[in-house]
């Protein structure tokens, strides 16, 4: 089976979007690229997480074309495809459509630098307009939205995405963001908070890159 270990990650971390409430029943996606070979493994469009196996996980080209595997691949595959493509740095994308970060894509406000959490995606984070989900207009959006600058942007009227240099680091930076949506929209609602500093920010960013244990 091709790209077992990251077909086994997806399924993993699948069932780690519902456990940790950042997406209800099958919706958001997720997926690992292997730059040695080119292909990325990818959630399969529509199906209980608890219920996929690694059969189930599909392995696609940068193009979208599909490796292996019998499913349909999430209707987001060129939201996941691009960033690979065109960022040496990112190697795990996620996509969620958790309570706070959606409410804040609804509302258009991207994120300012209320919290130190900011600098998992850079020192904000952005939020693009609304365009259908699964387009190619979504994918091509959020590229400009990000780039090289930031590692997470809400998605219009949509959701969250969040890509790293590993499925770990996206993941994490898709459940902190959750966290600083919440508060930003708390602070909001008390009338504002104190943004840090360019310094304070400086002090922080990339740190998170090697947060966690290996």
């Amino acid at each position: 089976m091709l790209l077992q270990e990251q077909r086994e990650l997806v399924v993993e971390y699948g069932k780690k979007l519902v456990t940790t409430g950042l997406t209800d029943g099958t919706f958001g996606n997720l997926s690992v690229f292997d730059r040695e070979s080119g292909l990325m493994a990818i959630s399969p469009s529509g199906m209980d997480y608890f219920l996929t196996t690694p059969e189930d996980v599909v392995v696609t080209d940068l193009e979208g074309k599909v490796v292996d595997g019998k499913r349909k691949p999430s209707s987001e595959l060129d939201l996941h495809r691009l960033f690979y493509q065109r960022r040496q740095d990112v190697t795990g994308v996620v996509h969620t459509h958790s309570t706070f970060a959606t409410v804040l894509s609804c509302l258009r406000w991207p994120i300012e630098p209320v919290h130190y959490l900011v600098a998992y995606a850079g020192r904000q984070v952005p939020c693009i307009p609304y365009y259908p989900f699964g387009s190619l207009e979504l994918a091509e959006a959020a590229w400009e939205g990000m780039k090289d600058q930031y590692n997470a942007c809400l998605l219009g009227n949509h959701g969250l995405l969040a890509v790293g240099g590993s499925l770990s680091f996206a993941f994490d930076a898709a459940q902190q963001l959750e966290f600083l949506a919440k508060v930003y929209y708390y602070t909001k609602q008390a009338g504002g908070g104190i943004n840090l500093t360019a310094e304070e920010l400086e002090a922080v960013l990339g740190k998170f890159q090697s947060y966690r244990q290996a």
